[in-house]
């Protein structure tokens, strides 16, 4: 059975590219006969509003969307806890104090997240007198499992280069765990079987398949659909001011109209659908 997932963060209220996101996986669920879950990610410390959740689930209904909903991910945090711990009993794990500052500052090279941590503390004991992070030890991993493949069902067989990422944070020094660790147990734990999500996570999807070999979680398929772009060709931010599907629904607009028009293309002005990555890209 096809078990897919939306999962949004209630740091903002959700907007259009959300509502296409969601619509995907709703629909790739229902014509398979699977499932569609809903997980809220409320782990983003005081930048989580547990008011926007209810919001989320009305934007939802107003799309026409029918869901099941799993339990959120602050209800999952000795499960981040645990594995984390696994991990640095296997001496995968270090602790890192640097900041974004200092990253910036000394990286050689840039990754898919930006500057490509260069290491500085791994091998050494972690300050007590401050914040720390705990980075997992990529080069180290990997040649404990070895080469690895994940499938994405629009681009195909895809070779993993979690190195191209750096030695990622698991666990945070502001949050219970990143997005890396916590959506990767997340979704073995709600038995997804297809993660859809935007095209700008493509890479991420080899860190979540090392962590999957780390872990024993079985593998999902992938699916990355495109994005929606506003009429700069940026893809649509809560951080940008987006507009909201709450102000649409409360203005009047009809939802399932909506939704039936992100399924035919059918954008608002403005707002265009970017490049996806294709079999053979």
């Amino acid at each position: 059975m096809i078990v897919t997932r939306f999962a949004p963060s209630p740091n903002g209220p959700l907007h259009l590219g959300h509502a296409f996101s969601a619509v995907v996986a709703h629909d790739l669920a229902r014509e398979a006969g699977g499932r569609f879950l809903l997980r809220i990610e409320d782990i983003d410390g005081a930048r989580s509003r547990p008011e926007l959740a209810e919001e989320f689930r009305r934007d939802l209904a107003w799309l026409g969307l029918e869901w099941e909903e799993v339990p959120a991910q602050s209800t999952r945090i000795a499960s981040y806890r645990a594995a984390a711990e696994r991990l640095k009993a296997e001496g995968l794990l270090y602790p890192c104090t640097c900041t974004r500052a200092q990253i910036a500052a000394d990286a050689v090279r840039g990754g898919p997240e930006g500057p490509v941590y260069p290491g500085t503390c791994r091998g050494r004991p972690a300050d007590p007198s401050g914040p720390v992070a705990w980075r997992l030890d990529v080069g180290e991993a990997l040649r404990r499992t070895g080469p690895l493949e994940w499938v994405d069902a629009r681009a195909g067989p895809q070779q993993a280069r979690p190195d191209l990422f750096g030695d990622v944070v698991l666990l945070r020094k502001e949050a219970p765990a990143s997005y890396h660790l916590a959506a990767t147990l997340d979704d073995a734990a709600d038995g997804v079987t297809l993660v859809t999500r935007g095209v700008g996570l493509f890479a991420a999807s080899d860190v979540h398949r090392l962590l999957q070999a780390l872990l024993g979680l079985p593998a999902p398929v992938w699916h990355h659909h495109p994005l929606l772009l506003d009429g700069e060709g940026r893809k649509l931010a809560k951080r940008r001011g987006s507009p909201s599907l709450a102000d649409r629904r409360l203005a009047g607009e009809d939802g399932r109209a909506l939704a039936d028009a992100l399924r035919g293309g059918i954008l608002p002005a403005g707002i265009s659908l970017g490049e996806g990555v294709e079999q053979g890209a």
